[in-house]
């Protein structure tokens, strides 16, 4: 990118301006001079005929989107060529560094701006593109996935606010909240994903349209109908908004089961006045948070979010309506396809989710030898790393990175990344480095130098802090070798991605800076000022958010998180937090611009505990309670934003959307504390490994390990004496940054797609006993799907690639609740070889370590303080 943001990102033009009076006519710029043809005959029938020719197949989407296509073919008759060459001009530098602009539009943009003469068309044609490119830019998107999920017009006088859309919002947060928080400890957990929500608002919303009578108030001077007409998409948008705090939210509730819990610390103190602040202050500290990112992730058009663009696609195949155009033979409605690719996903589901469950754990190759260790660590789904070309047919495992949402350069820089962590840790593991070959390969758990499972009963004090001669007596804290490779990669990835995203979008940096800069100093000002791209354009009549609102919610989620911590007897400092938050903001930025990009979230969640280990050493809820902020904050705060996102593709007024986080943030915070407590009072050996209903808790084993090694033991003894080598990540990360840039700058033209800050996001993907199992098939339907359709069949993969990933996710997740309140609460077994056979082996066991420790012996240092 160039130093200076171009001028079609940053402002908004004068609507009675000229074009061609801006200093950047042909001569100037150096663009081959072009005879302007005012007026083309026949403009609007020439430019269709071109597109249904197949002659311009990266825009072919466009013959799909209706009376759209006729407001864009207005739009071009109003552009002059020499503002149409200009607008490319523009495009073309802004785009150059986007890995999500597609590679073939910019080519020829670049050959258009050379002339007609390079163009290799008669005159007319070559006018007739230009104008084409240009009107998708300055009117539309030129991202076809995005063309693909919203309009380039609006309508503000569409209801929105309404008193049924809220409503619904609030039953809908309520209920999806719950449920997920309850089944979010169970492995695999069960989810009401924002589709399967929005497929049940839907009918609701249409319900109330029926029956609900035209009665209603008038508050200042504006009439607030029970029924005000059909239910609409801006309605069931903000419900959507609504019901995404409650389906897509993290909600950090771990740290309420490792501290209440016996399996873990058994803090009886902890009771709903400190969960109640605690959950309160995080929440609401990311919502804030969300509303300062705006200018950085929200109103950049590079900013596309492809993992929300099924969730926007959806609604529309619900209430929209669509042209019947033939596709490659294929003529079925959005909407038809959506619910038979749902019912058809629902009825298979029950295979691999309930009557051949080894469908689902595809670990095929170990069946061949059960016994086999090494076949069961190289291979194996559970226990080992997950070597095996096609491991599931659950599309519950296929879907778990995203597969038809990420685009495929995101998707293949983290399973290249997986591939070289995954034959790094086969090595190391050979070698038995740090004595890791004593302990399995790749598991969450901690462990004591006999190879058992780490009681940190034996190390601490009725305080939870470190007792330093009960830890001589007894044993350092190892972990598996997959572990150690997530956390290098993870502290190389903290220093790195700062760095690189500082030093590629510096200028998109440095203006968002000093547009809130002018905010606090002008309250009066809009942050659409600094934008002028057409959703931007079109959102600045409504009245924007303030900063200072945001900044509020900050201050008061950190007063509640002070109270929180110092009148309840946690031993956390509150200067503690005040570090952990400003540390998170900082780092918070890189990671929403490549969340934004390429659809992954990297999270920093690890870097609070250990700037806890460093600030309050020794003290294990200390260090949880930071940990709690540094995950919280920076993941809520991206979730809230994402929303954001959805909101101005929708164009739902921001003022709007403000009201409706807020008020179901405020929903979750109880709905959450209540499925907790409900679970820990009802559900017997909750988090046992064995627990008969899988609740085994698989994030807080995680976090009580990680707690451990970082809070109780310490960074100190960790970096110094057990694993020196984790210290230099952090370095590595700073020296990598600035080559990773400049090599990518210099040969950017065969190093596009290639993501440095991606790479290393997959490198950590070897943690929570997940492995490449997880990641083979999603990465094969990538290629499939968001590679080969997506350059091959446009206009088919425009219509139907996000409606079928949606069908699919709904179909799982009704299955799933649908096994689990018939069939598995009901204690309804089905056992035969088809559901045993995955686990009977040394892979289902999960426990088995290449080397064996002779009886009486231990592995690891002779002394460790």
């Amino acid at each position: 990118m160039k130093d200076e943001l171009p001028e079609y990102a940053g402002r908004v033009p004068d609507p009675n301006e000229d074009a061609s009076s801006d200093g950047a006519s042909k001569e100037k710029t150096g663009i081959v001079s072009v005879q302007e043809v005012a007026d083309i005959p026949n403009l609007r029938d020439k430019a269709m005929e071109r597109l249904k020719g197949g002659m311009r197949k990266d825009l072919e989407d466009l013959l799909d989107i209706g009376s759209q296509t006729d407001y864009l073919f207005d739009m071009m008759s109003t552009l002059s060529v020499d503002e149409a060459l200009h607008v490319l001009e523009e495009a073309a530098d802004y785009h150059s560094d986007d890995p999500n602009f597609p590679s073939e539009t910019l080519r020829t943009i670049e050959i258009m701006l050379k002339g007609e003469e390079a163009y290799g068309t008669d005159h007319e044609t070559y006018i007739l593109d230009v104008l084409l490119e240009a009107t998708l830019i300055k009117f539309h998107s030129p991202y076809p996935e995005v063309r693909a999920i919203c309009d380039p017009t609006d309508d503000p006088t569409i209801p929105v606010e309404t008193i049924r859309a809220y409503f619904l919002g609030i039953v809908w947060v309520a209920i999806g909240s719950f449920i997920n928080e309850l089944f979010s400890f169970r492995q695999p957990s069960l989810k009401l994903r924002s589709t399967t929500l929005q497929i049940l608002l839907y009918p609701c919303g249409k319900l109330l349209e029926k029956i609900l009578p035209d009665k209603g108030i008038t508050l200042f001077g504006v009439r607030h109908s029970l029924n005000p007409g059909p239910w609409n998409f801006k309605e069931q948008m903000l419900a959507t908004l609504m019901v995404n705090v409650g389906s897509g939210s993290t909600n950090f509730m771990s740290y309420v089961l490792v501290m209440k819990l016996k399996l873990f610390f058994n803090q009886t103190w902890v009771t709903f006045g400190f969960i109640f602040l605690l959950n309160f202050s995080t929440q609401f500290m990311g919502f804030g948070l969300a509303g300062i990112l705006r200018r950085w992730v929200v109103y950049p058009s590079k900013a596309v979010w492809p993992s929300l663009l099924p969730t926007l696609m959806l609604n529309r195949t619900l209430l929209l309506p669509e042209t019947g155009r033939n596709i490659h033979g294929w003529t079925i409605s959005k909407y038809k396809f959506f619910f038979i690719c749902l019912g058809a996903s629902l009825l298979y589901f029950l295979i691999p989710g309930y009557t051949f469950t080894a469908l689902s754990t595809f670990n095929w190759m170990t069946w061949i030898a059960p016994q086999h260790k090494v076949l069961a660590i190289v291979t194996g789904s559970s226990l080992g790393l997950g070597f095996n070309p096609w491991t599931t047919w659950d599309w519950a495992v296929m879907n778990y990175s995203n597969p038809l949402a990420i685009p495929f350069f995101s998707a293949c820089n983290r399973y290249i990344g997986m591939l070289f962590a995954g034959l790094l840790i086969i090595a190391l593991y050979w070698k038995n480095y740090k004595w890791t070959g004593y302990l399995p390969i790749n598991s969450n758990a901690s462990f004591n130098n006999k190879g058992s499972a780490f009681n940190a009963s034996q190390i601490v004090n009725n305080r939870l802090e470190l007792d330093l001669e009960k830890y001589k007596s007894y044993s350092p804290p190892f972990i598996s070798l997959g572990y150690l490779v997530y956390y290098g990669s993870e502290f190389a990835l903290f220093t790195l991605s700062f760095i690189y995203i500082c030093l590629t979008e510096w200028s998109q940096i440095k203006v968002s800076v000093q547009g809130f800069w002018k905010s606090l100093k002008d309250r009066k000002s809009s942050n659409y000022e600094m934008q002028n791209d057409p959703i931007s354009r079109l959102m600045a009549r409504y009245p924007e958010v303030p900063d200072w609102w945001y900044l509020c919610i900050l201050l008061i989620s950190l007063a509640f998180g002070i109270i929180a911590v110092q009148c309840w007897p946690t031993g956390t400092p509150s200067w503690s937090i005040v570090v952990i938050i400003i540390v998170c903001v900082v780092l918070v930025i890189p990671s929403a611009v490549i969340y934004s990009v390429t659809g992954y979230q990297l999270g920093f969640n690890d870097i609070g505990i250990i700037l806890a280990g460093y600030m309050v050493p020794g003290h294990a809820i200390a260090n949880m309670i930071c940990r709690v902020y540094g995950w919280n904050v920076d993941a809520e705060a991206e979730s809230f934003i994402g929303d954001q996102k959805l909101g101005h593709y929708s164009k739902i007024p921001p003022r709007a959307m403000f009201r409706c986080q807020m008020l179901a943030t405020l929903i979750q915070t109880f709905c959450t504390i209540g499925a907790l407590d409900v679970l820990i009072k009802s559900i017997p050996d909750l988090c046992s490994p064995t627990q008969a209903d899988k609740f085994v808790c698989t994030f807080p084993r995680s976090l009580y390990t990680a707690t451990l090694v970082w809070g109780v033991v310490g960074p100190n003894r960790v970096f110094n004496t057990l694993y020196p080598m984790l210290k230099w990540a952090f370095l590595i990360g700073v020296i990598a940054a600035v080559p990773c840039y400049y090599v990518r700058k210099y040969f950017y033209r065969y190093l596009k797609h290639v993501n440095p800050i991606l790479f290393l996001s997959g490198m950590t993907r070897f943690e929570s006993s997940y492995n490449l199992s997880y990641y083979t098939p999603g990465i094969e339907l990538s290629f499939i799907f968001m590679y080969y359709i997506r350059r091959r069949y446009l206009a088919w993969w425009t219509k139907y690639n996000y409606v079928l990933t949606s069908a699919l996710a709904a179909g799982v997740a009704f299955g799933g609740i649908l096994i689990f309140a018939s069939l598995q609460a009901t204690k309804t077994s089905f056992k035969w070889w088809g559901n045993t056979v995955s686990s009977a082996g040394i892979d289902g066991a999960r426990t088995a370590a290449l080397y064996s420790l002779p009886a009486g012996s231990h592995f690891g240092p002779t002394t460790w303080e």
